[in-house]
């Protein structure tokens, strides 16, 4: 299984981060991927006014993302913002083209390192699994990963690769904080973990501001044993990587800590 996992700088413009996903489908497609996925918070980057950017799942917003898809081909898991009844948002995770039509809505809210997530938008409640050409495919985002709960629930409704999409929030310690823990749920779960996230803004010379997590780089696949298949650096960049789903199998049967468990 191709997989591109584009990592990109968002701005807060959506319609420029539209000629972002574009560029990233159509990389993806030309060098055979299935699946792209871009970061959380890819229709507009943290630290503005989400309400007013938000649109729903059926607006211009996520039917271009589907246009981008269905023309090349290729499901794509993109970031973006819905509303909610309440006034807040909703953290969504647009899953889309190639037959696929879904959403996952982010479940752990980053209340942390002092942001709250959860002023703002609205948390999910339900998991998510889709079929990507045969293969199933969790889905969850940046704050997720915290959470190994979810990725074993993921696991046992036979997901066999997991997307992590994520605008990571910077700090001392936050980039080995974010290896760490997307190795951890690998080995968790057994199971091949895509995580995506955004960029870090200071690559492309933009200082961010406030203590807004607008990105620092560092996409990483790992393998179900947790070692780390292939990574990006800090910029703006697309990785193309091949994984392979029956080494869940193998990994499973040697490590079946998914069927050893007792709690």
């Amino acid at each position: 299984m191709r997989i591109a996992l584009c990592q990109v700088v968002s701005s807060s413009d959506p319609k420029a981060n539209l000629e972002l996903v574009a560029d990233g489908v159509r990389r993806a497609a030309e060098a055979g991927a299935r699946l792209a996925v871009f970061p959380e918070a890819t229709m507009a980057c943290f630290g503005v006014p989400l309400g007013p950017l938000a649109e729903p799942l059926d607006g211009p917003w996520a039917e271009e993302v589907r246009r981008l898809a269905d023309d090349a081909g290729i499901t794509v898991v993109a970031g973006m913002f819905t509303p909610t009844d309440d006034g807040r948002v909703t953290n969504t995770l647009l899953v889309t083209g190639a037959g696929v039509r879904a959403h996952y809505d982010k479940i752990h809210l980053y209340d942390a390192y002092g942001f709250t997530e959860s002023t703002t938008v609205a948390p999910g409640e339900q998991p998510l699994v889709v079929d990507v050409d045969g293969t199933a495919v969790g889905i969850t985002t940046c704050y997720d990963v915290r959470f190994p709960g979810l990725y074993t629930a993921l696991a046992d409704r036979g997901a066999s690769v997991i997307v992590t999409s994520a605008s990571w929030g910077a700090g001392d310690g936050k980039r080995e904080q974010w290896e760490l823990l997307v190795r951890a749920r690998a080995l968790d779960c057994t199971s091949w973990i895509v995580a995506c996230g955004q960029a870090d803004p200071r690559s492309i010379g933009r200082e961010p501001g406030g203590k807004a997590p607008t990105g620092i780089g560092f996409s990483t696949v790992v393998t179900p044993l947790g070692a780390v298949h292939a990574q990006l650096a800090d910029a703006p960049d697309v990785l193309i990587t091949d994984v392979d789903p029956s080494a869940v199998n193998d990994a499973r049967k040697a490590l079946p800590v998914l069927a050893n468990r007792r709690f």
